[in-house]
């Protein structure tokens, strides 16, 4: 996209703006240029972030392509440059700039791959296979970010205990107490434990943390 086509769609928000609220009709929809924007919606009686999109996620096209109410609510997470494209102009997007259309199907099927795996997740039966599976998944992404790695691979989560509870839809003591035990096996420990700045979790070794995951799906298979 060129400099003036930025130039006329980019608008500044600042962190708390609302783009629109789950339920709202949507004409609209964002690529963001820098900053980041929270995805969050309803579960049960509590509003729980999605995720955390950076520099190059766009969202809000389900709207357009679909013309039903926007399904989450995003609200902007820290100052942001959004580029903000109408539906007529999105159509036009796909049909004359067939890159584009291409990385936007590669990105919904991502989308859709990752929803189908939140919900393998919640339909679990206990905490502890809840995020032990839920780590094992986060690692998975950790290490296909970076090209692969092996069994002894050592991973950091950047994810907070609060993070970890809403992706796991599980109260954060309950967490925390998965968390307690995993570490006392030495299959988890802190991110300040080995020295890295922030909040966070690291695997040791993720082969380890497999082995544990299949233990636990066998003792609920067979008692």
């Amino acid at each position: 996209m060129s400099e003036n086509l930025i130039d006329r769609f980019a608008r500044d928000y600042q962190p708390g703006d609302v783009l629109f609220r789950e339920g709202d009709p949507g004409d609209v929809m964002y690529v963001v240029q820098a900053g980041s924007v929270e995805i969050r919606r309803h579960v049960g009686d509590r509003e729980r972030v999605l995720a955390v999109l950076p520099p190059g996620e766009f969202f809000g096209e389900m709207a357009i392509i679909n013309e039903r109410p926007r399904s989450a609510t995003a609200i902007v997470r820290e100052p942001a440059r959004l580029l903000v494209i109408e539906g007529r102009t999105f159509e036009a997007m796909l049909r004359g700039r067939v890159e584009i259309a291409v990385r936007m199907i590669k990105t919904l099927a991502g989308r859709l791959e990752r929803a189908n795996q939140q919900i393998e997740l919640l339909l679990l039966p206990n905490a502890n296979h809840r995020v032990v599976q839920c780590l094992r998944m986060m690692a998975d992404e950790q290490l296909a970010a970076a090209g692969g790695g092996s069994p002894d691979s050592q991973v950091y989560l950047p994810v907070d205990l609060a993070g970890l509870a809403t992706r796991v839809a599980l109260a954060p003591h309950e967490v925390e107490d998965v968390l307690a035990r995993l570490a006392a096996a030495q299959l988890v420990t802190t991110a300040a434990a080995v020295g890295i700045e922030g909040p966070g979790y690291v695997i040791p070794e993720v082969g380890r943390l497999l082995e544990f995951l299949e233990f636990l799906e066998l003792r609920d298979r067979f008692g």
